[in-house]
């Protein structure tokens, strides 16, 4: 007897929760559905066509807080780096300044960014000291602050490719611009170029 109520109870849940899924259709194949997608649960149910631009815009954003922590956390082991490449590169050649001025003979006018600056909209940003190996080890505190972006990072990457195997075309559109933008913007530190 009490195995046939189990039984029933969860042949309800079952069907409950069967009845919930054929609610929501979710393709695990290409497709381009705007209205009544769903994406990673069943609160982000899309029934407008301005809940699905906002979402398209969500998911670039998305990707674009990806890119800028990743940025975020080369800045900070550069940071956590720089008084021993400091101390370095003092030590290795004392006549070079870190912050030299542009000389005239070298046929650049005052104007110019100094070699270590790189564009960014409009303006110039200072580039931080490259990587390098200094023999710099991080205190447990700057490791637990490393941990946690990394952690964010790792998240923000899951949740991403959670979206993409939804494979609608429209959130891989979003996540390939915010890839694009998000790069273009965050990378330039790490891009090895330097001004003439």
């Amino acid at each position: 007897m009490q195995i046939l109520r189990m039984h029933r109870s969860l042949s309800m849940v079952f069907q409950r929760f069967h009845t919930q899924l054929t609610l929501i259709p979710s393709q695990m194949f290409w497709n381009w559905y705007t209205l009544d997608a769903c994406f990673l649960s069943t609160t982000w149910h899309i029934t407008s066509k301005g809940m699905f631009a906002g979402s398209c815009i969500g998911v670039i954003a998305l990707v674009l807080l990806l890119e800028f922590l990743r940025r975020l956390q080369r800045e900070y082991d550069r940071l956590i780096q720089q008084p021993a490449t400091q101390t370095a590169h003092a030590s290795s050649n004392p006549k070079d300044n870190l912050n030299c001025k542009v000389s005239s003979n070298s046929g650049a006018s005052a104007e110019d960014p100094p070699h270590s600056a790189v564009p960014l909209l409009g303006g110039y940003w200072e580039r931080s000291l490259p990587l390098t190996r200094s023999g710099h080890v991080a205190t447990v505190f700057q490791q637990i602050v490393r941990a946690g972006l990394y952690t964010l990072q790792f998240c923000i990457a899951y949740m991403i490719m959670l979206l993409a195997m939804y494979y609608n075309g429209y959130i891989l559109v979003c996540i390939f611009i915010g890839a694009f933008v998000g790069f273009f913007f965050f990378s330039w530190d790490a891009s090895g170029a330097r001004n003439a």
